[in-house]
């Protein structure tokens, strides 16, 4: 009797599975951007439509790349027939390079609900994962609505005290006296300003050091990742003010180089030029990447090396090599700061490891100090910020570079 039950229900349960909806029939669309942004999250949209003549009820799973944080994977659909529906969820990529969605999977309820039928719908697609290149556009819409501060920008007061001449105009209330125009004044017979613009097509080299000493890890990320979300975050600003923008990337050897030029195609030239570096356990050669860059380019610039330098001993090594830059161009040198040294600085001491801590992290916060002595000898300008505050005083240096026209 049992027996007979069983292969009853077995029977059954087999003609249900056969009676399920024609999965022919479901077509899905995934759709997301071209390029994803490391480490912030990413939104993905998916279509689900049923072409079918029956009802379609179910789970749908999505598969996003195994090192993928995902907010959602599955979705309980019913579709109708002619139907559609609209789901999204959210990726976090941790690590930047080529990988790809897996596919889709969907667990198709079948009639009576003895059976549920699984079938996988092909939507496997190769995605690249960038630096943040979504910060980018965060920087065009506050740039656009005139509040860059409000992710820490600073622009100064005197923004179009440029140095090229635009026009004559009547003076106004709180006008700069040294933008008077004395001979349009005595012809006209009263105050007349000469009006600036900032100066455009001036060049901005942004040197990249991928050797050993960008290997150090923030909170599990090397400083190369923070220093090529800050870059781009300062190639935009560069892009949008219609100036050159050129790249240098070294290590023991020059690896790439793109002449400064102007426009939204140089701008994709960088971001693909970048977009794949890793640091090399390697000793970099600044001095000949240096020389490389001087031998290519002569027309004054602002030069940003993005290396580190721990003590003097190390600064003075990279100003023998960066210095002579600085004869020619304005030249920075960003670092990227290890917040937890000043966490440990600030800590108080309750026990023998945290007295060795704190005083560890006082003799190398000490030694870093120390290093800007030998830049500051050099005539390079020193930037040292944070991860989440290196961008915004990488571009407020660079247009408090425009705003007073030191190059």
């Amino acid at each position: 009797m049992g027996l007979g039950f069983d292969v009853l229900l077995v029977g059954v349960a087999y003609l249900t599975g056969r009676m399920s909806p024609d999965s022919q029939a479901l077509r899905l669309e995934r759709q997301l951007d071209p390029v994803l942004s490391v480490r912030v999250q990413n939104k993905v949209l998916l279509r689900i439509s049923n072409e079918g003549p029956e009802t379609v009820k179910g789970l749908l799973r999505d598969e996003p790349p195994a090192r993928f944080s995902v907010s959602r994977k599955e979705f309980p659909i019913v579709l109708r027939p002619g139907g559609f529906a609209d789901l999204s969820y959210l990726v976090t990529p941790f690590e930047r390079g080529d990988t790809f969605f897996q596919g889709t999977f969907l667990r198709i309820r079948c009639p009576l609900g003895l059976v549920e039928r699984q079938i996988k719908l092909d939507t496997e697609q190769a995605v690249r994962v960038y630096p943040n290149v979504l910060a980018m556009r965060e920087f065009d819409f506050l740039n656009q609505k005139g509040k860059l501060q409000d992710i820490g920008i600073r622009r100064s007061r005197l923004r179009g005290l440029g140095s090229e001449f635009e026009s004559l105009r009547e003076y106004a209330v709180g006008d700069d006296f040294r933008k008077v125009d004395w001979k349009a004044t005595a012809r006209r017979g009263k105050l007349i300003v000469r009006q600036y613009e900032q100066e455009r097509n001036q060049p901005v080299i942004l040197c990249i050091d991928i050797g050993r000493r960008m290997l150090s890890e923030i909170n599990g990320v090397t400083k190369l990742d923070y220093v090529l979300d800050s870059l781009l975050m300062l190639a935009q600003a560069v892009y949008l003010a219609n100036d050159f923008v050129g790249l240098l990337v070294y290590s023991d050897i020059v690896k790439r180089y793109i002449p400064p030029r102007k426009g939204r195609n140089q701008l994709g030239f960088l971001i693909e030029a970048i977009h794949d570096l890793v640091a090399e356990p390697v000793e970099s050669d600044p001095a000949g990447a240096f020389s490389f860059l001087a031998s290519r380019w002569k027309r004054r610039s602002l030069v940003v090396s993005f290396t580190d330098v721990e003590d003097a001993a190390q600064a003075k090594e990279l100003s023998a090599a960066f210095g002579p830059m600085a004869r020619r161009h304005l030249t920075l040198l960003a670092r990227v700061a290890d917040p937890r040294l000043g966490e440990l600085v600030q800590a108080k001491i309750k026990t023998p490891d945290d007295l060795y801590q704190k005083a560890s992290a006082l003799l190398f916060t000490s030694d870093r100090r120390e290093a800007t002595i030998p830049l500051t000898v050099a005539g390079l300008h020193n930037l040292e910020a944070e991860p989440q505050d290196l961008a915004a005083a990488l571009v407020s240096f660079y247009f408090e570079v425009k705003e007073k026209a030191l190059i």
